[in-house]
């Protein structure tokens, strides 16, 4: 019998203060239509002062456990994408899992940049796949404020806060079908922060640890490079585009999202977008998205949904899943 790894809970979280493309008019030389045109985005949440990623990512978790009817002591995987972590350590999946009250089981980070929920939901499905884990918490979680350059118009219109989150639970019925993984370091100048605690710790310091970004050169990288995974994932299943229901993509850029959705021939009714109201999330913007989806019931049990990502690293991959 074959034990699949199955979705059967979503969750997501914003915190309230809202940032939009008019109010960063008033902090940077910007303007609204400019960013709506390169991006697609009109707004993004900001985490309030004192809090966290830990915070939002508690919330999100919350809500997906509600979902899936599941308690937290029914939970034996903790997996958290974030690149904002609360602490060096430890990781804020050991603060998630003790904001749970769950004691003793594994709960781990995973930093992938914008990849990062991808990563995690193929690193949890392979726990479930082998018998080691039967109720898993993937969640992707981000405070991308703090690490913002607000006086950088090309960066600071970007970037938000949020988290996302699933339960992931052994089941006979089929739910991943496949997760496809992929980094190539060569990159690592076009998006980054650089500095961190073994390099460049004065800088940390004083605040410049900020996003550096080269956006045409990640743009072009970007699009190409999912286009290829939407073809890899395919092949995989032995499926063709008109298999796939849904694409959830990771929501960093409305021309990214068009470019991939033209490749697997969807119509936009079929691609789940919350550029517009997010931002870009990093780590959180797909498991907020296919919440979002979720919820509003635009996706239903049985249909087939195609998860991609692509970020810092760079890094890039996908999810093949029935919901």
């Amino acid at each position: 019998m074959t034990t699949y790894a199955r979705i059967t809970g979503t969750g997501g979280y914003l915190p309230e203060k809202v940032l939009t493309n008019h109010d960063l008019e008033r902090m940077v030389d910007t303007s609204h239509d400019w960013i709506v045109e390169r991006t697609g985005i009109h707004e993004r949440h900001i985490a309030a002062e004192g809090e966290t990623t830990c915070d939002l990512a508690e919330h999100a978790a919350r809500r997906a456990l509600e979902a899936a009817g599941r308690k937290p002591s029914e939970v034996d995987l903790i997996v958290v994408a974030t690149t904002t972590p609360d602490r060096v350590f430890p990781s804020t999946a050991c603060l998630v899992q003790q904001r749970l009250d769950i004691h003793g089981c594994p709960a781990f980070d995973v930093q992938a940049v914008c990849t990062g929920f991808i990563y995690a939901l193929g690193i949890a499905d392979k726990f479930i796949r082998t018998g080691s884990a039967r109720c898993a918490l993937v969640i992707g979680a981000e405070t991308l404020s703090r690490i913002v350059d607000w006086t950088d118009r090309s960066t600071c219109v970007l970037f938000g806060d949020g988290a996302g989150a699933v339960v992931l639970e052994a089941s006979e019925t089929p739910g991943i079908l496949s997760s496809h993984l992929h980094c190539d370091g060569k990159y690592e100048s076009l998006l980054t922060v650089p500095v961190g605690v073994s390099s460049g710790l004065e800088k940390l310091r004083s605040g410049e640890a900020t996003i550096r970004m080269k956006g045409n050169e990640v743009f072009k990288v970007a699009v190409n490079t999912l286009g290829r995974i939407v073809d890899e994932t395919l092949a995989a299943n032995g499926l063709q585009r008109e298999d796939v229901d849904w694409l959830v993509p990771h929501q960093a850029n409305i021309r990214i999202i068009n470019a991939t959705a033209r490749k697997l021939d969807l119509p936009p009714e079929r691609v789940v977008i919350t550029v517009d109201r997010h931002g870009n999330t990093s780590a959180a913007s797909v498991p907020l998205a296919l919440d979002v989806a979720v919820r509003d019931g635009r996706i239903r049990r049985g249909e087939t949904l195609l998860m991609e990502a692509f970020g810092g690293g760079f890094t890039w991959g996908s999810v093949l899943a029935v919901f």
